[in-house]
């Protein structure tokens, strides 16, 4: 029986045993009550409530505006419509890089105020002294390496990064450090596949990929891309497993047309 049918709950304990055992780990984003009932029924083992939310719910540019109120509403709405999956809550720009204290008490918001059950943040050495702080609060944190996007204005493009030996040797380090720190896993985001197993094989923790090729512990999308319902986003990584964008205009569009012509509500319709 593998390793996710055994258990009723979904914990960092499983996803290590889920590794050891050679079990994919499947993520998913989640940002509202009713797409996190119908993702933990499908069985996704891991929730992402990201910072992604800043760009497919309230359509900014980056992931930079979104604060850690609005992440504590998602996570709380996510929370909600669960019973099995772990859900796990980004911490967003400027309330963990440069001050442990303020990533505490940001970490710790959202683990009171949401009921989350891990929270994870972008990069490695710079942020060490964050992890260590919240890992020593007993906080679960899982570490995002690679493309960073709360970073995008210093990167100054979503290319793919560690291509370079200079680069590829310092993520290794990075995810050599998260590991020894605590971390229970890492996201490594668009990074050339041949890093990406050398770096899984290398650790004892899961690493998750997005854009790092398939000899990884597990995968993670954002939902609202691989279901079709974003159109301005088309990266190499991407499967799109439905077209809702398409389907849900179709259905507005028949409603309209329904109403306009007083076919809806029909008799049984109505009272």
């Amino acid at each position: 029986m593998s390793v996710n049918k055994e258990v009723k709950r979904i914990t960092v304990h499983t996803l290590r045993r889920m590794k050891s055992k050679g079990e994919r780990i499947s993520m998913l984003t989640a940002y509202d009550y009713s797409m996190a009932r119908i993702l933990d029924e499908a069985g996704i083992e891991v929730l992402l409530v990201g910072d992604s939310a800043s760009n497919v719910m309230a359509g900014h540019e980056t992931t930079l505006p979104i604060t850690l109120d609005q992440m504590i509403y998602h996570a709380s709405s996510v929370i909600r419509g669960i019973k099995r999956a772990l859900v796990v809550v980004d911490l967003p720009f400027g309330t963990y890089q440069g001050n442990s204290r303020k990533a505490l008490g940001s970490a710790i918001r959202i683990m009171k105020e949401s009921g989350a059950h891990a929270v994870k943040l972008e990069g490695g050495i710079a942020v060490r002294s964050s992890i260590k702080r919240i890992l020593k609060a007993g906080v679960p944190v899982m570490g995002h390496l690679g493309l960073t996007p709360q970073s995008i204005y210093k990167f100054g493009t979503y290319v793919v990064r560690a291509k370079e030996e200079e680069e590829a040797d310092q993520l290794r380090r990075d995810a050599k450090m998260l590991e020894e720190i605590g971390c229970f896993a890492i996201v490594l985001e668009k990074i050339p596949s041949k890093l990406a197993k050398e770096v899984a094989e290398s650790v004892s923790i899961p690493i998750i990929g997005i854009g790092a090729g398939n000899d990884v512990d597990g995968q993670v999308l954002v939902t609202h891309d691989m279901l079709g319902i974003t159109k301005e986003f088309h990266p190499r990584f991407l499967r799109v497993y439905l077209d809702l964008y398409a389907e849900i205009k179709k259905a507005a569009q028949s409603y309209l047309q329904d109403v306009k012509s007083r076919d809806f509500p029909n008799e049984k319709e109505q009272y």
